[in-house]
């Protein structure tokens, strides 16, 4: 059996609090996305690959988070925070702003 990466609580928890979304909350946002007008993406390969992965990650508890996984939730928390205060208070913006963050599962019109 292969070692498990050991996870940085501080990254498990920030992680989880900038991902404010559900998991069902995110599947059907990146459905959304996918879909065009008269086409519509199956739903594992709707939304962006970072989107999936992080909605894969929603599903797994902490001892089965992979390294791959780690590398994802870092990206995840040094974007949301790069495009959002600390705080993370809900704000209004473009919605194309809104709608990627959306994309990585953080609304940012919903409290943290």
């Amino acid at each position: 059996m292969a070692d498990r990466p050991d996870i940085d609580p501080e990254l498990w928890d920030e992680f989880h609090r900038v991902v404010n979304m559900t998991s069902r909350e995110l599947s059907e946002w990146l459905r959304t996305r996918s879909a065009g007008e008269e086409t519509e993406e199956l739903p594992d390969h709707s939304g962006t690959p970072t989107g999936r992965k992080v909605l894969d990650i929603l599903g797994k508890r902490k001892a089965d988070v992979t390294g791959d996984d780690i590398e994802v939730m870092r990206r995840v928390v040094d974007r949301v925070h790069a495009e959002r205060r600390d705080d993370l208070e809900p704000t209004a913006g473009e919605a194309h702003w809104r709608h990627r963050l959306m994309s990585v599962g953080h609304d940012p019109l919903k409290p943290a």
